[in-house]
């Protein structure tokens, strides 16, 4: 297949010709593994080399390097690319220390690290904000820096992040309760850039591409862990698969003057509730979970009055699912149908059947809507 007639996301970065850049975890793996490297071989590597949890190798440049008997620290400055993120050109730091046989892999919030304070997040109150999956990243780096220089793997990994604090403070972290700093974050280690425009034009080259290929069923994504589940779900082929981010909005209306016989729209629960609630433009910085929806979504779905209030008082959208869950209540199925129903409405009666899957940040099922 040509590159003309390439589908699916890394086509559609590469039409949008904007830089990819890497994620706070990213940089804070590859500061780890050159502060452990250096730890037990007294030598940071400069450039340090990381794997990344869909197999690229990139190599950082340290900005920051200080070994003594007891730590090791080295600093990477964040690079995000094209995408405006507030934490680009921040110096991300790892601290490493040795701990006792059996210890394991031990996470700190340093400075400008926040600490997860509320429930609802993917980690426990009290927590450094070092989400999963650079958790695991960091630990497979420490085992195989361990592997090879005969280390034990048992390390403490202080992160991070010059001026943090006050960079957080244009977050939403303060509001969800990750107080201190800034949170860790990155599923794939890559920043994927998203001008408005260029994206929304890669969106539409990537439904004619799915066409052009004879393609009747698509998936409008979030990311990639909704790609990795629409893909299980239904064996759909890359070209098939739009990389909508945060544009709901731009897929149902393209899709609708360009019609395919069946759209799957899946992503994130917190994600797809502002999608129920009528917000085309899912991204944080113009539209927000509503909670008070979720409750009245909730009480359709037999919750009483205390849960509904206990819902509509959650801090996030995953501790409003997580009550309701517990409960019997069957929110992420509501959330799914009433998003699937706002498409239909976006696509005005044109000949496209809709269903929508919604997803936790593993990458689990959590409601999903039938198809109309």
């Amino acid at each position: 297949m040509s590159s003309e007639a390439e589908g699916g996301r890394s086509a559609q970065l590469k039409h949008t010709g904007l830089r990819p850049g890497w994620t706070t975890g990213a940089c804070a793996t590859a500061a780890t593994t050159a502060a452990y490297t250096a730890l037990l071989t007294g030598d940071f590597p400069d450039p340090v080399t990381i794997a990344l949890p869909k197999g690229q190798t990139p190599s950082f440049a340290l900005a920051a390097e200080e070994l003594t008997d007891s730590y090791a620290m080295a600093g990477i400055v964040k690079d995000a690319g094209d995408d405006p993120d507030v934490t680009h050109g921040a110096l991300v730091r790892a601290t490493v220390r040795r701990l006792p046989a059996g210890a394991g892999v031990v996470f700190r919030a340093g400075p400008g690290v926040g600490t997860v304070t509320r429930p609802g997040l993917p980690l426990p109150v009290g927590e450094p904000a070092v989400n999963p999956v650079p958790r695991q990243m960091m630990r497979d780096h420490v085992a195989r820096v361990a592997g090879r220089y005969g280390g034990s793997g048992d390390v403490e990994i202080t992160v991070s992040v010059d001026d943090g604090e006050e960079i957080a403070r244009s977050t939403w972290n303060p509001r969800l309760g990750i107080l201190g700093g800034l949170s860790i974050l990155g599923t794939t280690g890559i920043v994927v850039p998203y001008s408005c425009s260029a994206w929304i034009d890669s969106i539409r080259r990537g439904v004619d591409v799915a066409r052009a290929a004879g393609r009747t069923h698509v998936a409008g994504c979030t990311g990639s862990t909704s790609e990795r589940t629409v893909v299980a779900e239904y064996g759909l082929p890359e070209d098939a698969l739009l990389d909508m981010g945060d544009f709901a909005g731009a897929v149902l209306k393209y899709v609708r003057r360009h019609p395919v016989d069946r759209l799957t729209v899946c992503g994130g629960f917190a994600k797809l509730s502002k999608l129920a609630a009528g917000h085309l433009d899912l991204h944080s910085a113009r539209s927000q979970v509503d909670k008070g929806f979720l409750a009245r979504l909730a009480r359709r779905g037999g919750a009483d009055e205390g849960l509904a209030t206990e819902v509509a008082d959650a801090n996030t959208g995953l501790a409003a699912l997580q009550l309701c869950q517990a409960a019997g209540v069957p929110l992420g199925d509501l959330v799914a149908t009433a998003a699937r129903d706002e498409a239909l409405a976006v696509l005005r009666g044109a000949p496209v059947a809709v269903d929508v899957i919604c997803i936790d940040r593993a990458g689990t099922v959590v409601g999903r809507s039938s198809v109309a």
